[in-house]
């Protein structure tokens, strides 16, 4: 048999890299991972974890307005940027050191410099030495895609938001996607002067209608600017030091700060992949299979690095998936349907299943109900707000197919109700269901 120095060797130690090397290595393989920038990836770098907390944050500035409608006596607030970046950064480094210590504690080889590859069998680190392993695993995660418009290195992405120095008075977000519709809450929350533009009239394309409409309806009574059918021509620097943005189909703009959030590409720039015969598509995303198996069979990707779906819980179940079939003599797939979704926005929304225009497309007959409700703290707070709940179902049998809410919390219910719709539960399983009064989510069991 041929000898070599590893049986896995993992480059990118994000999500879906992390959770392979552990799995691997607790399968007793020999296991190496290479990373370059910081253990943990997008998600806790740079993504999800730090953005939940900024979320967090903004929150309170609704809560404490609304705090005095029930009795509290509180003093007007000064909200500090520069208390809660460090404290969020603190927090990221402390979960990259806990990686760090989970996978130290499972035997595998931690090596933190750029890797690439050099050969079916072969990596080659940035020092210039040459590692061979049985299998390669490539978790190297996704980028932020930047436009192709003079001036574009005036702007940011989502990596360097947590960076600032300051918040920006004013702000100006590129894009209608999760990313940009979340920053465009958290940072008006923190008052800045917020607008977003999009290339379409479109934002959270993918999500069911009604859901998308009622946040942007909610988002501009907020203060949150929108600008639709839009695409940057020229920014430029001003003397004053603020950015002049000319757009076609829309005014120009004067800001503090761009922010791009047009989407994310996979992250395979020079790793040596075409080179050996790996295929990539038209994004640059590594081609797998149901195994995970790229073009070359000791070569395998994970999470979003393939483009199936750029979610952190897919790239881990992924990573779960490989690491059992390789080295656990336990064959496993992952299941891509009924993927619950979040956005979290202000309010948030989140989503499971099929949209009433999927399931009619897709169905013969469709039913959809909904509840549309003021939530009861809205109403104390004297908040015009509401929250939609809306459930599609398939005629023929009553079975649920999708579920979608916008409203307080709503990530937090739908974790749970996504069970019952991946369960293939009916209407009438809910209806039978007892309501937990007074909660928002006994909407889900009451909706006509």
């Amino acid at each position: 048999m041929t000898s070599f120095d590893y049986d896995l060797f993992v480059i990118g130690l994000g999500s879906g890299g992390v959770r392979a090397a552990r799995v691997a290595a607790s399968h007793g393989a020999r296991v190496a991972a290479a990373e370059e920038h910081r253990v943990g990836g997008t998600c806790v770098v740079r993504g999800c974890v730090p953005k939940k907390l900024l979320v967090y944050g903004a929150h309170f500035a609704e809560d404490l307005h609304d705090a005095r409608r029930f009795g509290w006596e509180v003093p007007e607030c000064r909200f500090d940027w520069a208390t809660l970046r460090h404290n969020v950064l603190t927090e990221v480094n402390r979960l990259c050191g806990l990686y760090i210590d989970t996978l130290e504690k499972h035997g595998v080889d931690m090596i933190l410099e750029r890797a690439v590859v050099a050969g079916p069998h072969e990596v080659r680190l940035a020092g210039g030495r040459i590692v061979s392993a049985r299998h390669i695993l490539i978790a190297t995660g996704a980028t932020p895609i930047i436009p192709d418009v003079p001036g574009q290195l005036h702007g940011i992405t989502s990596n360097e938001i947590f960076h600032l120095e300051a918040l920006p008075a004013r702000v100006l977000i590129a894009g209608g996607g999760y990313i940009a519709n979340e920053f465009a809450g958290i940072l008006n929350a923190f008052g800045s002067q917020v607008t977003l533009v999009n290339r379409t009239d479109v934002i959270l394309r993918g999500y069911d209608e009604q859901i998308r409409d009622r946040l942007l309806q909610i988002a501009r009574a907020k203060g949150i600017d929108f600008r639709f059918n839009a695409s940057f021509s020229r920014i430029e620097r001003t003397a004053d030091g603020f950015l002049d943005v000319s757009m076609s189909g829309q005014d120009s703009l004067e800001v503090d700060q761009l922010i791009f959030a047009i989407g994310r590409r996979p992250k395979t720039d020079d790793l040596g992949l075409t080179e050996v015969g790996v295929d990539l598509d038209a994004m640059g995303a590594i081609v797998v299979d149901a195994d995970n198996r790229s073009t070359v069979p000791s070569i395998h990707a994970v999470g979003d690095v393939t483009n199936r779906v750029q979610l952190t819980p897919v790239a881990i179940r992924e990573g779960q998936a490989f690491a059992d079939t390789l080295f656990g003599n336990k064959p496993s797939r992952v299941d891509y349907s009924f993927i619950p979704s979040a956005v979290f926005s202000h309010p948030p929304l989140a989503s499971v299943g099929m949209t009433e225009v999927q399931a009619r497309k897709a169905l013969s007959a469709v039913h959809v109900f909904t509840s549309d409700f003021r939530v009861m703290k809205n109403v104390l707070a004297g908040r015009n707000e509401r929250a939609l709940y809306k459930m599609v179902c398939n005629a023929e049998n009553g079975v649920v197919v999708g579920l979608h809410m916008i409203g307080p919390d709503a990530p937090e219910i739908l974790q749970a109700a996504a069970v019952a719709v991946r369960a293939g539960l009916t209407k009438a399983d809910f209806d039978q269901t007892i309501a937990l009064h007074p909660s928002m989510a006994e909407e889900l069991v009451l909706m006509k």
